[in-house]
């Protein structure tokens, strides 16, 4: 029989375990496969025949992602920043969409804004597969962090980069659309537009161009 302060070790270890979204199996110290896109893109997400370069807005059409999942293994860091409405939609989305595709899920939370840019490292520390992020107040620290690391992806929802490198895809709709650098708020922004189906079709449509090596774009929902 364990004794009591080992009882209470063996409770510690599984409590950080499901606070950091991993089982004992996910060790992300070691190296893992590449990940790949299990199934296929459906009509209307992009043209293949004439992708959309760098910097570019593509708009798929509404349920083409849906064919897509990521391989087994698949390890994202969910980057997350402030307690508003429309991040509160996007993280649950997130998380859903992580439980459903039994993907290895992380999160790193930055609390306030000295603790924004150090949120980030702390997420580039751990070598995911993929680093999402959700929270306007992320935007600009994303935009300084994101050049500098052109091997791992990132991808942002909910809100774009101003001038994104080919490692930094958005996913973005009319009542979102901020771009941080100072530009403000869009006139077009609408906290209602948060919606848990367009949360939910951002993760997916978003992880869908990733697994395709469809970077550096923007995907425009406003057809959801």
């Amino acid at each position: 029989m364990l004794r009591p302060s080992l009882l209470a070790v063996a409770a510690l270890t599984a409590a950080v375990a499901l606070a950091t979204g991993c089982g004992a199996g996910d060790d992300w110290s070691r190296p893992h496969a590449r990940p790949s896109a299990v199934g296929t893109l459906g009509p209307g997400f992009v043209d293949r025949a004439d992708p959309p370069g760098p910097e570019a807005t593509a708009t798929p059409e509404p349920g083409s992602w849906d064919g897509v999942s990521p391989s087994k293994g698949f390890r994202v860091v969910l980057l997350t920043a402030g307690d508003d409405r429309p991040t509160g939609a996007l993280v649950t989305a997130v998380e859903e969409w992580a439980a459903e595709e039994h993907v290895t899920l992380r999160t790193v939370t930055a609390e306030g804004g000295p603790d924004l840019l150090p949120s980030i490292t702390k997420a580039l520390d751990l070598h995911p597969d993929l680093i999402v992020s959700a929270g306007n107040d992320l935007i600009d620290p994303l935009a300084t962090v994101t050049p500098n690391h052109l091997s791992q992806q990132f991808l942002v929802v909910g809100a774009e980069l101003a001038e994104p490198t080919g490692n930094v895809t958005a996913v973005d709709w009319s009542g979102a659309s901020f771009r941080g650098e100072g530009l403000g708020m869009s006139s077009t922004y609408d906290a209602a537009s948060f919606t848990p189906e367009r949360c939910a079709a951002s993760i997916r449509a978003g992880v869908a161009a990733v697994l395709n090596d469809l970077t550096g774009i923007v995907l425009w929902l406003d057809k959801i």
